[in-house]
This record gives C-alpha cells, structure tokens and sequence, in this order.
C-alpha cells in the first residue's frame, strides 16, 4: 500500500531525496492514464442549476467575456452515488457568473467511474491527470467566441488548488507539451507538500511560476498545514516569481463548504485530526480577494 501511494505522489511533481525536498527529475508519468474528460459544448443557465455537476455557465449577452475555470477538492463534486452535492463548487460557480464571467466547472471523477481521490488516486485518475485536464480546459475556454482568451483564470480547492500551484509554473505545461495556460491561478488551502511522514515527499509548487499566483490558506488547517505552503512559496517569491499568499488564522480547511460544517475525519496521509468549520466571513473575504487579484492580473497582463 505504502508503494502504491509513493508511486502516485512521485507522478504529480518534483521527487526529493531528503525532506528538504531537493529537486530531482520532473516527471508527468500518469497523466493520460484516465482518458480526456468531454467538456460541455453548450452554456448551462446558472439560474437552474440546483446540484453541482461539470457545466458551463455564462452571463447574458455575446461577451467576450472574462473565463474562470474552477477544480474542486479530493471528493469530487459528487459523491457515493450522488448521497453527497459538493454545493460549495456551485456557490464559486454563481458568485462568477455574477462578477461576469463565464465558469468551466470541472469534474474530474465522474466521467472516469470514481467517487473520491481523498486517500489517493482512483480509476488511473493522478495529479498530473488533474494538471492536463487544467490544461486542456484553458485551451477549450479561449476556444469559445464569448470568450475573451486574454483573461482566462483558474481556481483549485484543495485537490484542485494543488494542481492549481502545478499549472501556475511554465514546467508543467512544457512537459505535457501544452501551450496554452492561465492569465491568473488562485489556490484555495492547496496541499503543498505530499507523502510528508517518509521522509522522501514531494511538492506541488514547482520552479518557474510565471501565472500570477494567489494562495489562500487557513491557520487551523490540519489536512493541508500553512506553514507547508508559506515556507516554500517565500523563495519564489524572493526569486522574483508573481507569488502572492494569504493566511486568515482563524480558518480550518474548507471554510468555504457550508454543507461540510462539523465534518470530521482522520488524514490518510498525515495522520492528523481533521474537522472543517464553515467561515462565512471568510469565505466572503477570499472571494473579494480572489477577484480583485484576477482582475488585477488581467490589467497587468503583457
């Protein structure tokens, strides 16, 4: 069992021989493993829509409009048979819609048969999965006529906010031999650093981050640490990479899911207590955050 999870983590990212994390080969290994996901071809209203599942949303009119594609956490946007709506994804999708965007909500489990990806990969589906799926969706949203494919954005939650930090840096799309990338990449509580009690972990925030790069990350989170994240993004940031982070103290993981208020659990790969507690405030302050930082980065663009 151990091998298995320590081949899935090496996929994602950089592989390290000491916990300092050291930078060996950049392996892509497992990303077309799971085939392709067939994106939606035609605008959902976001007025009906009641349940979270892969769609795409627009505003009214012919645009262009600014795109943001969203990639939610480890458990999908639907769960044990649809016993469980990950409602939080369809909230993100709405305030976008809202702000005038057009919204690419990702699932990246159902159409590949899998119900979660919390204790590891399931139906072939790894990171590196999630990084081309990213990937490919940026692409397939500068395709769309209402788009406008000089602003075309990406947030990640937790699963999705890891493989936000990965198409954040020119690496990772230069291995999968993907052009297209993001204008703007904003990562929720993202898991920074994976397989953290071998000794031999590996991290998703990789050399070369050229997307402007926000990081929200709770002080009470449990199942993905801050200080795992913070004490790797401040070299990039002295590097000179567009790094951006920002901690609220208070904040557990998942503030954002008010349907999951109270849910507790034990990390299979830390080991750690976990409970997730709904924020409101937060949740309203990291979504002021995460528009302000896309539009600006759109106003900055080359």
């Amino acid at each position: 069992m151990m091998k298995r999870i320590e081949s899935w983590l090496c996929v994602i990212l950089l592989c390290a021989a000491t916990p300092a994390l050291a930078q060996s080969e950049y392996s892509m290994r497992g990303a077309t493993n799971a085939r392709d996901l067939e994106l939606p071809t035609e605008p959902s209203p976001i007025a009906a829509a009641t349940l979270p599942r892969m769609a795409l949303f627009k505003p009214d009119g012919a645009g262009p409009f600014p795109a943001l594609v969203l990639l939610h956490q480890c458990g999908g946007l639907r769960s044990g048979n649809g016993r469980w709506q990950n409602m939080s994804m369809l909230d993100w999708a709405r305030e976008a819609v809202g702000r005038g965007y057009v919204v690419l909500l990702l699932d990246a489990l159902e159409q590949r048969g899998a119900d979660t990806l919390c204790k590891g990969p399931k139906n072939d589906i790894f990171p590196s999965r999630g990084i081309r799926d990213a990937l490919q969706a940026a692409a397939y949203m500068r395709s769309l006529p209402y788009v406008d494919p000089r602003r075309v954005a990406y947030a990640g939650y937790s699963w999705g906010a890891g493989v936000g930090l990965a198409v954040s840096s020119r690496q990772s799309a230069q291995t999968l031999g993907i052009a297209e990338r993001y204008n703007a990449v904003v990562s929720f509580y993202p898991p920074c650093v994976y397989n953290p009690k071998t000794g031999a972990p590996y991290t998703t925030i990789l050399k070369g981050i050229d997307s402007p790069l926000l990081v929200l990350l709770g002080g009470k989170d449990t199942e993905t640490p801050p200080n795992e994240c913070s004490d790797r993004l401040k070299p990039a940031q002295e590097a000179g990479e567009p790094v951006h982070w920002h901690l609220y103290s208070e904040a557990t993981h998942c503030w954002d899911c008010k349907n999951l208020h109270g849910f507790k659990k034990v990390d299979a790969f830390r080991g750690a207590d976990v409970e997730y507690l709904y924020d409101e405030a937060v949740t309203r302050d990291s979504a002021k955050r995460m528009f302000e930082f896309i539009e600006k980065a759109f106003a900055n663009r080359k």
